[in-house]
C-alpha cells in the first residue's frame, strides 16, 4: 500500500502543527500533492484507467478549493504552502 499510517502521520508532522494535526489546511494540501503525484505516475502507466483519472480530478478540485479557502483566510500561509510543496499559483 503505497499510502500507510507512518507515512501520513508523517506528512501530517512536516506540513502541519504535529503528527495529529489533520485538520489544518497546510497538511491536507500536502497529503492531497503526495496522493496526487502517486495517481499522475499511475496513470503513466496505466492510461486507460479512467476510474483512477476521475479520482485524480476529484482531488486536484479538492486541493484547489483548500488553496483558494486558505488565500482568502491568510494570504502568507498560502504563499509558503505554494513555496514549500513548489505548486504552481
Amino acid at each position: 500500500m503505497y499510502l500507510d499510517v507512518a507515512k501520513k502521520q508523517e506528512i501530517f508532522e512536516k506540513y502541519g502543527k504535529s503528527n495529529t494535526d489533520t485538520g489544518s489546511p497546510e497538511s491536507q494540501i500536502a497529503l492531497f500533492s503526495y496522493r496526487i503525484s502517486h495517481l499522475t505516475e499511475h496513470l503513466k502507466l496505466n492510461r486507460k484507467d479512467y476510474t483512477t483519472e476521475r479520482s485524480l480530478t476529484i482531488l486536484v478540485a479538492k486541493r484547489r478549493r483548500l488553496l483558494n479557502y486558505l488565500k482568502d483566510v491568510d494570504i502568507m500561509r498560502y504563499r509558503e504552502v505554494i513555496k514549500i510543496l513548489g505548486l504552481r499559483k
